[in-house]
């Protein structure tokens, strides 16, 4: 049994979950969710939690128990409480600004990177190296952050490049030189 399947989902106070077959929509002070989950899975919904059942026991239904109970409390932690994630710039020069909605980043090209933001997703620009990306969906918010590092990822040598806030890139050591020639 997926010892994260088991888990109910808590319900906060100002959320409301509904359940109708395998489609599942959450609504709550940040906006509303609606996902389809597979037919692997059921629901079983009381006053204040949600739980996730398997009627089958195969490795596809094993699978899905886990992956619908981990969506579904993602889902329900998006729309009370919401996700950000936060990305530096590292590098002379580098910057980022708000153009309107899109960001725009100068990250060592001939020309500024624009980026859209996609439905349900804001960008914020606090310092002009850093970006914050929030949203309630954690899959867009993630994605964006993803498409935001993948413009200028850090480089091991010097570690320029657009990083996530929390991470930790690993240096190398350039040349050594070449012994006798000077």
């Amino acid at each position: 049994m997926s010892r994260i399947g088991k888990q109910p989902v808590a319900i906060p106070s100002g959320v409301e979950v509904k359940v109708s077959g395998q489609h599942v929509s959450v609504k709550g002070p940040k906006g509303s969710l609606e996902r389809t989950f597979p037919e692997e899975v059921g629901f079983t919904l009381d006053d204040s939690e949600v739980r996730v059942e398997r009627p089958a026991d195969d490795r596809r239904s094993r699978a899905m128990h886990g992956l619908a109970r981990a969506l579904l409390a993602n889902m329900v932690t998006g729309v009370s409480q919401g996700y950000s994630r936060e990305l530096q710039l590292v590098g002379v020069g580098y910057r980022a600004a708000l153009k309107g909605k899109d960001l725009e980043l100068q990250v060592g090209y001939s020309h500024p990177v624009a980026i859209e933001p996609p439905d349900g997703v804001s960008f914020e620009v606090p310092e002009p190296t850093k970006v914050i990306v929030s949203g309630i969906d954690k899959e867009r918010v993630g994605q964006a952050s993803a498409n935001i590092r993948k413009v200028r990822p850090p480089e091991p040598y010097k570690g320029k490049g657009i990083r996530y806030a929390d991470e930790y890139v690993r240096r190398k050591a350039g040349k050594a030189g070449v012994p006798g020639a000077a």
